[in-house]
C-alpha cells in the first residue's frame, strides 16, 4: 500500500440523533468508493454485532478507510468513524472525535434539529472540528430542507446555506457528500520523522489474535518489527501485525502521520490497554504524551451476580474483556449476603447497563443476576467525614448521617408544541425545575434540572409515551445537591432482600413502596404458605401485600364419611403451612428481580 500525502487524508466522523441515518449514509459512502462489492454489502454494514442489528441502534463506534478519486482527478484516502447516536454512549462520541478532523453532521430534513443533535455537535465543536451539515431524507414527502436550514442556522449557529441535501436510502446526491469532505474538511497535520506517537482510540479482545488495539498516528509511524510502549503503564510490546479496516482486516506495511487503523502485539494482560493511551517507540521514546481522553464517569450503579456461584472466575474475566472494549464501563469487586461474589458495576445509563448485561449474556455465555441500578450519592457524616454511595444497602444508620447529597442534570428536551404541556407535567412530577423554554419554529426546547435519581429508572419511556415518540432528550451532570432521601428495604417473608433495597425522596417513598410490593406480588410465584411482602424505611413497615398459598385439595380421598375426618386433615394441612412458614425459603426468580425495577414508579 503506497503511503498518502497527509494533504490527501481526510478523517471524519458522521455525529447525528438516533434515527437519522448515519448508519446507512456509511453503507452509500463504502458503496460508492467500491469498497465492498455489491454481492458483500448489507444493510448498515458497519454494525457487525448482533444486538446493533436487532435494535436498530450504533453501540460501538466503527472505523473504514475508503479510497476515492475526486472530480479533480487526485486519489484521497478517507477515513470514516460511524459514530452512536444513543446519549447513554456519548463517550464512545467524543473518543472517536479526538481522533478525527471534521464531522459529517446528519440532520433528518423531516424532524430537524433534536436534543441529541444538539449534544455531539457542541462536542465536534468542542473537539475543533469543521463540520459540514448534510440533509438526509430529502426525498420523504414531510421533508421540509429550507426550514431544517434555518433551525440548524438559529439553534446550532452552523452556516447551513451550503449543506449538501441527499438521501442515503436511495443514494441520492452521495457524490456531492464525497465532494464535500475532500473540498471543506482540512487534511491532518503530522511529522513522520518525528518520534512514533499513536493514539489507542478503542481495544477489544480477539479469541485468536488475543488484543486488537485501533490506533491513530499523530506523529511518526508504527511499521512491522518495531518494540512499542505504552506510556501511562510503560508495558512494551513487540508489533505482530499491522492493518486497516476496509471494511475487512486488511494487513498492511506501515501507517504513517493522519492515518487509522489496526495493531496487534502480543498484549497478553487486558489491563496493558489502556483506551486514551500514547503508543511509542520504545527505542526513541517520545518525550510528552497525547491529551488523551477525559475518564468517564459512571452515572447508574448495579451488583451483578452470577446465578451459579462456580461463574465467578468467569465473570471476572469476561468483565475484563468487556472493559478492554467499552472504557466506558466500570466494575469493583463486591460481596452480598444473599447473592454472595459478584461486582458493584458503573454504566452510563440504563440503556448501557442492558447493553452491557446482553453482552455478557451473549459473548460470554453467563447466566447474571443484577440489582436494582442506583446513583451514586455522597453521604456526609456527623463526625465530618464524607463517603460515596454506591449500594444502596449500605447506607449507614440514620443517627450519624448529617445529611445526603445526589446528582442532578440538566436535561434539553425538544418537543412538539401539542405535546408540552405533558412533558412539563412529567419534569414537575419529577422534582424538576424549568431553566428555559425557547420555541423553534412549532417545537419546544424546554431545558430542566432534574435529580437524577428521578431519570435512571423509567424517566425516557415515560418521556416517550407522553409526546408519543416525538420527544427528544439529552442531558449533562449538574453537580449534588441536598436532598431528603430515604432508604426503603424490602422484606420477602421477613427476610430482606438486599438487591432490592432503593433509595428515594422521603415525599416518593410510601407511593414507591406499595407500588413495588404489589408488583413483588404478581411476580414471586406462589408456595404452599402464604408469603408477606413488605417495603419498609428502618423499622418502620411502609407497605405490605400477601401473596396467598397454593392449596393442595387434602380432602380429595374422602368420599362422604364424618365430617370430622375431613376437619382433621385440614387442620394438619394447617400446622404443616404455619411450620412452613417458619422455616420456608423463598426463591425469587430472575425475571422477578428485573420486572420489579421497571417500574411506572
Amino acid at each position: 500500500m503506497t503511503d498518502t500525502p497527509l494533504d490527501h487524508i481526510r478523517n471524519f466522523a458522521i455525529i447525528a440523533h438516533i434515527d437519522h441515518g448515519k448508519s446507512t449514509l456509511a453503507d452509500r459512502l463504502i458503496q460508492a468508493t467500491g469498497a465492498l462489492s455489491e454481492r458483500e454489502m448489507t444493510n448498515q454494514v458497519l454494525d457487525s454485532m448482533e444486538l446493533e442489528r436487532e435494535r436498530g441502534i450504533t453501540i460501538k463506534a466503527q472505523t473504514v478507510r475508503l479510497a476515492y478519486r475526486a472530480r479533480n482527478g487526485e486519489s484521497y484516502q478517507l477515513n470514516l468513524m460511524d459514530t452512536p447516536g444513543h446519549v447513554d454512549f456519548a463517550y464512545e462520541v467524543s473518543r472517536s472525535l479526538a481522533a478525527v478532523e471534521g464531522s459529517l453532521l446528519v440532520v433528518d430534513a423531516s424532524q430537524g434539529v433534536e436534543a441529541q443533535t444538539l449534544a455531539n455537535v457542541y462536542q465536534a465543536i468542542e473537539a475543533g472540528h469543521e463540520i459540514v451539515p448534510v440533509l438526509n431524507k430529502i426525498d420523504l414527502p414531510a421533508a421540509e430542507p429550507e426550514r431544517v436550514k434555518a433551525q440548524i442556522e438559529d439553534v446550532i449557529g452552523l452556516d447551513a446555506s451550503d449543506a449538501v441535501e441527499i438521501s442515503a436510502k436511495t443514494g441520492l446526491n452521495i457524490e456531492g457528500v464525497l465532494e464535500a469532505l475532500v473540498t471543506r474538511l482540512p487534511p491532518p497535520r503530522g511529522d513522520a520523522d518525528a518520534p512514533l506517537k499513536a493514539l489507542l482510540v478503542d481495544s477489544w479482545y480477539d479469541s485468536y489474535l488475543g488484543v486488537v488495539a485501533l490506533v491513530r498516528v499523530k506523529d511518526g509511524r508504527l511499521r512491522h518489527g518495531q518494540r512499542i510502549r505504552m506510556m501511562s503503564t510503560g508495558a512494551v510490546h513487540p508489533l505482530e501485525q499491522i492493518g486497516v479496516f476496509t471494511p475487512r482486516m486488511v494487513p498492511v506495511e506501515a501507517l504513517g502521520p493522519g492515518e487509522i487503523g489496526y495493531i496487534t502485539a502480543a498484549i497478553k494482560t487486558v489491563a496493558d490497554c489502556k483506551v486514551g493511551d500514547t503508543i511509542t517507540e520504545d527505542r526513541a521514546p517520545a518525550a510528552v504524551a497525547l491529551p488523551g481522553f477525559k475518564p468517564s464517569v459512571p452515572v447508574v450503579w448495579c451488583g451483578l451476580y452470577p446465578t451459579d456461584a462456580d461463574d465467578f472466575e468467569k465473570l471476572r474475566d469476561s468483565l475484563a474483556k468487556l472493559r478492554l472494549n467499552d472504557a466506558s464501563f466500570h466494575y469493583e469487586m463486591e460481596t452480598s449476603a444473599a447473592l454472595g461474589f459478584g461486582f458493584r458495576c458503573g454504566f452510563l445509563g440504563l440503556l448501557h447497563l442492558e447493553i452491557v448485561q446482553e453482552r455478557l449474556s451473549r459473548e460470554f455465555d453467563l447466566d447474571l443476576i443484577a440489582t436494582a441500578p442506583s446513583v451514586v450519592y455522597r453521604v456526609f457524616r456527623s463526625n465530618g467525614t464524607m463517603s460515596e454511595l454506591h449500594n444502596p444497602a449500605d447506607m449507614p444508620d440514620g443517627s450519624v448521617i448529617e445529611h445526603i447529597e445526589e446528582p442532578w442534570i440538566k436535561a434539553t428536551i425538544m418537543v412538539p408544541d401539542d405535546y408540552l404541556g405533558a412533558v412539563l407535567q412529567l419534569c414537575n412530577d419529577r422534582r424538576g425545575e424549568q431553566a428555559d423554554l425557547t420555541y423553534v419554529g412549532n417545537r419546544a426546547m424546554a431545558v430542566y434540572r432534574l435529580p437524577l435519581n428521578e431519570v435512571v429508572f423509567d424517566f425516557y419511556d415515560r418521556l416517550k409515551s407522553v409526546s408519543r415518540g416525538y420527544a427528544s432528550f439529552d442531558y449533562a451532570m449538574d453537580g449534588y445537591r441536598p436532598g431528603e432521601l430515604v432508604r426503603i428495604s424490602i422484606l420477602v417473608n421477613g427476610d430482606p432482600v438486599d438487591a432490592l433495597s432503593f433509595i428515594a425522596h422521603r415525599a416518593a417513598a410510601d407511593a414507591r413502596g406499595r407500588a413495588i410490593c404489589a408488583r413483588l406480588k404478581e411476580l414471586i410465584p406462589r408456595q404452599l404458605f402464604k408469603i408477606a411482602v413488605q417495603a419498609a424505611i428502618g423499622g418502620r413497615v411502609i407497605a405490605r401485600e400477601t401473596i396467598g398459598a397454593l392449596s393442595k385439595d387434602v380432602t380429595a380421598k374422602c368420599y362422604g364419611g364424618d365430617i370430622t375426618r375431613k376437619r382433621k386433615l385440614l387442620e394438619k394441612q394447617k400446622e404443616g403451612k404455619k411450620r412452613m412458614r417458619q422455616f420456608g425459603k423463598v426463591e425469587i426468580p430472575q425475571s422477578a428481580f428485573i420486572a420489579a425495577l421497571k417500574m411506572d414508579a
